[in-house]
């Protein structure tokens, strides 16, 4: 009875081990939680090019979540709450899209949102989206998130213009990629992408942007080919070598001051760009 009752008390306190040992990882995962639940977003079109008088797809995604928000793969569908989206025409007026958005997934958490816009007038559009929202996932944070991308509608695809200004605008989101080289014309391989970061609307420098293509994955902590660190200006430069979708994004993390609800404030930017394999303007 007294080896009975020792191997009892043996199996009771490993089980108390093993349910110690499981508390102690589910606080480190709610601790980590912030950074791997917050996803980026970023917005997307079908084309970079639209006929005048066509028709163009806008989406609104949201995911890069594995690899460290470096393999632009679809998580989840966002929560539309604390959310703008934007389409800003050549001319500066601006088009509020939120309530044109159409679910795209069957359940809560498929799919992502989409809109269609027709397009009448030539030259440079934007899509802008922002978010800001607080999140508790072990401790209490605020999400402040932007995204951009361009498209050109031009009279013919056959013959594109590349006088097509605006892309350098400067929307006033806290954390913004500002192009300063035309992402869409020209492009195509062997165009250099030149951004600027501005946190609060000045230059962040030594902050790491991540230009991710389609279908890949970055290597582990710092991508030497897909990976540039900001100059003292906020400056950073990125050559395609062969057309895909690229995901450009950039991070930035700010902890609270006292009197605020959250411990900390995460920032992220995107930008999508459509680098074709042929530029539409020269076609090289």
């Amino acid at each position: 009875m007294i080896g009975l009752n020792q191997s009892s008390v043996d199996i009771h306190k490993g089980n108390l081990m093993i349910r110690t040992s499981f508390l102690f990882l589910f606080g480190w995962c709610c601790l980590l939680s912030p950074l791997a639940f917050a996803h980026d977003t970023w917005v997307e079109t079908n084309s970079n090019l639209v006929r005048t008088g066509g028709a163009v797809y806008i989406d609104l995604k949201l995911g890069n979540h594995g690899n460290d928000h470096r393999d632009f793969k679809l998580a989840s569908k966002l929560d539309l709450e604390g959310c703008s989206v934007d389409l800003v025409s050549p001319d500066g007026t601006r088009y509020d899209l939120l309530d044109r958005l159409i679910d795209t997934g069957y359940a809560p958490n498929e799919g992502y949102w989409t809109s269609k816009f027709v397009v009448k007038k030539p030259g440079l559009y934007t899509v802008e989206h922002t978010l800001d929202k607080l999140l508790n996932h072990g401790h209490p944070i605020r999400a402040i998130k932007s995204a951009k991308t361009f498209f050109v509608v031009t009279p013919s695809l056959d013959q594109v213009s590349v006088d097509n200004p605006g892309f350098d605008r400067v929307a006033g989101h806290a954390l913004e990629l500002v192009p300063m080289s035309n992402p869409v014309t020209p492009m195509g391989p062997g165009k250099k992408l030149r951004m600027q970061v501005l946190f609060e609307g000045k230059p962040l420098a030594d902050a790491k942007v991540s230009y991710i293509p389609q279908g890949v994955s970055l290597a582990e902590g710092f991508d030497e080919q897909y990976e540039r660190n900001t100059d003292a200006d906020g400056a950073v430069s990125f050559t395609p070598k062969s057309g895909n979708r690229f995901l450009i994004a950039v991070h930035h993390k700010v902890p609270a001051v006292d009197g605020e609800a959250y411990d900390e404030t995460l920032y992220a930017a995107t930008l999508t760009v459509l680098v074709p394999e042929i530029c539409p303007c020269c076609g090289e």
